[in-house]
């Protein structure tokens, strides 16, 4: 009997833990940047740059930098990725600021931290995509390039995030940038390769 074409879609449960887990490991990848001195791009890269600036704890800055790009997404990708987005950020930004109070590395060369820190992030951000959810900023528009023009978001991702990571030159030494941009080319190498278009169709 020749099985259906129709994908089965994601339980409740299914996008919990996906949701979840791929939360997790952005912020583990955020905690290794930030005892690093490192950053990403898109928006938690501009939170980043900011709380270097400022002092501003990490988490705060990221929720309130996406604030701007909620409509977008509503309007362009629907009320179930602009939902799942919305509690994936508001996760991030707990686990964030939470994440030290139980995690403490004394000490990580910036070297391992990107390579580590890009997979990490890459991974996570690739278990949010194939939930139909995303962390927000850049991320928003590259799937939504991605779904409606074909552009790959690995492509698109990396020249966003090397453009943000490049501003941090204002407050970062520039050696941790060129570590920064590492771990950022790494993490859209890692998304280039695993997310393409049609590969899956389950949502």
């Amino acid at each position: 009997m020749a099985q259906s074409s129709v994908p089965e879609r994601h339980t409740l449960f299914d996008d919990a833990q996906g949701i979840f887990t791929g939360t997790l490991f952005v912020s583990l990848a955020m905690v290794i940047f930030n005892q690093a001195g490192l950053l990403t791009g898109g928006t938690a890269g501009m939170a980043f740059v900011l709380h270097y600036a400022t002092g501003v704890s990490f988490g705060k800055l990221f929720f309130l930098v996406n604030l701007p790009f909620y409509w977008f997404s509503w309007t362009r990708m629907g009320r179930e990725f602009t939902i799942k987005t919305f509690l994936s950020i508001a996760l991030l930004s707990l686990l964030a600021d939470w994440s030290p109070r139980v995690l403490d590395i004394a000490d990580i060369h910036p070297l391992y931290a990107a390579l580590v820190g890009g997979l990490l992030l890459g991974s996570g951000c690739l278990f949010l995509a194939r939930h139909r959810a995303s962390l927000g900023g850049a991320t928003i528009v590259t799937l939504y390039l991605q779904e409606k023009h074909g552009w790959r978001a690995g492509k698109v991702q990396m020249a966003i995030d090397a453009s943000v990571v490049l501003l941090a030159l204002l407050v970062v030494p520039p050696e941790r940038v060129s570590y920064s941009v590492m771990a950022a080319v790494l993490m859209s190498l890692f998304l280039w390769v695993n997310h393409k278009p049609g590969r899956y169709t389950v949502t």
